[in-house]
C-alpha cells in the first residue's frame, strides 16, 4: 500500500526511520503524537493516533489523511483512511504503537498478477488438446501465425490433429466479409473449404500460399480439386455454413484480432512461451497434453517467423515478431 501512496508520499528513507519487514509496519513515535500512552486504546483512539502519525511524518505538506472508519480484525484495529479522493486500508496494534501500512493474509494464496507470464502448469490439460488459431488470410500477422503452425506440422506431423486454423469474419446475406475486404474474405472462404473438404491438402496449400499468395499456382501444385472447391465456395449451404461455424466460435471467444490463440477453449499467449516462434507455439500446445507425447521433446526453430508473404520461414529484415490485425 505504501506504493499506492506514491503520488502523495515523500521518499521513505527520509520520513520513516523505523520501518521493518520491507515497509510492512511502522513504529509510531509516541513523542510526535502527544506523549506515551499506557495500556490499550479504543479503536477510535488508535486509529486517530495512526492518522496523526501519517499526517505528521509521511504525507507531503498540504496533503492530509482523514479517518473513514475503524473496526477490530484479527487482534488489531483495521482502519480506512482517505487521501484526496482515494481510500486505503491500514492496521494499527491495540496499544497504538505499531502502524501496519498494509496487511497481508498469509492464509490466502496471492492472485497471480495479470502481467505475470503463464507457465506450463497454468495451461488447461487434456488427452486431446486443440489449439485454435484465429486469423485472416491477408493480415501479415495472420500469415505469420500460419507460417509458425505450418512449421510445426512439417516437423511434427502428429500434432496436426491438435491444431485448427479458423477464420475471423461475418456473414451478411449470402456473402462472407472480412476486415481487409472482399479479396481477403474470398481467400478465407477458399481456405475454409479446403480445410473442410480436402483436409489432407490444407497444410500443403498453406505452405504454398504463405510464400507469395499465388492462389492459382498453389491450387495447381497442391493438386486441389478445383471443381469441388468452386462448388463449395459458391454453395451457401456448404461454404457459408462452414464459415459461419468459424464465426460462431469467434463470437463465443470474443475474438477481435488476428492472430488469436485458444487452447482447450481458453485464451493463451505465445509470448508467455517465447514469442512468435515455432518452438514457443509448439511448447504452448504440448503443455496442453495431460501426458506429453514423446515428439514434443523435438526442438524447433526459435527464430521469429516472418510476417506477410515470405519465401522463407524467417526474415533477414528484422521484421517485428509481434503485432496483429484488429477489427
Amino acid at each position: 500500500m505504501m506504493e499506492k501512496f506514491s503520488k502523495v508520499l515523500i521518499p521513505l528513507a527520509i520520513v520513516i526511520a523505523g520501518i521493518f519487514i520491507a515497509g510492512a509496519f511502522v513504529y509510531i513515535n509516541q513523542e510526535k503524537v502527544g506523549g506515551k500512552v499506557s495500556g490499550l486504546l479504543s479503536p477510535q483512539q488508535a486509529a486517530e493516533k495512526a492518522i496523526d502519525y501519517i499526517n505528521q511524518n509521511i504525507l507531503q505538506q498540504g496533503t492530509t489523511a482523514s479517518l473513514v472508519n475503524v473496526t477490530e480484525e484479527n487482534g488489531v484495529y483495521k482502519f480506512r483512511l482517505k487521501i484526496g479522493d482515494k481510500e486505503y486500508d491500514s492496521y494499527v496494534t491495540k496499544d497504538g504503537n505499531l502502524l501496519f501500512i498494509e496487511g497481508i493474509n498469509i492464509e490466502k494464496k496471492p492472485e497471480a498478477s495479470a502481467e505475470e507470464p503463464a507457465t506450463c502448469e497454468d495451461i488447461k490439460k487434456s488427452d486431446k488438446p486443440l489449439l485454435e488459431a484465429f486469423v485472416v488470410s491477408q493480415c501479415p500477422y495472420g500469415t505469420q501465425m500460419q507460417r509458425i503452425l505450418n512449421e510445426i506440422v512439417k516437423n511434427i506431423p502428429s500434432l496436426a490433429n491438435n491444431i485448427k486454423v479458423e477464420y475471423i469474419g461475418s456473414v451478411q446475406g449470402d456473402k462472407i466479409t472480412s476486415m481487409h475486404g472482399d479479396a481477403e474474405a474470398q481467400e478465407n472462404l477458399r481456405q475454409i473449404c479446403i480445410r473442410e473438404e480436402q483436409s489432407a491438402k490444407y497444410w500443403n496449400y498453406i505452405d504454398c500460399h504463405i510464400k507469395k499468395g499465388d492462389v492459382e499456382n498453389c491450387l495447381t501444385i497442391t493438386s486441389i480439386e478445383k471443381e469441388k472447391l468452386t462448388a463449395c465456395m459458391a454453395d451457401s449451404l456448404k461454404g457459408l455454413k462452414y464459415a459461419k461455424e468459424d464465426f460462431d466460435e469467434q463470437n463465443k471467444y470474443k475474438v477481435t484480432g488476428s492472430p488469436s490463440l485458444f487452447l482447450g477453449g481458453e485464451k493463451v499467449s505465445e509470448f508467455d512461451f517465447g514469442g512468435r516462434t515455432a518452438e514457443a507455439v509448439k511448447t504452448l500446445l504440448c503443455c496442453g497434453f495431460s501426458s506429453e507425447p514423446e515428439n514434443c521433446s523435438q526442438k524447433l526453430t526459435e527464430s521469429s517467423a516472418a510476417t506477410g508473404f515470405s519465401e522463407t520461414y524467417s526474415s533477414s529484415s528484422g521484421s517485428s515478431s509481434g503485432g496483429g490485425c484488429g477489427q
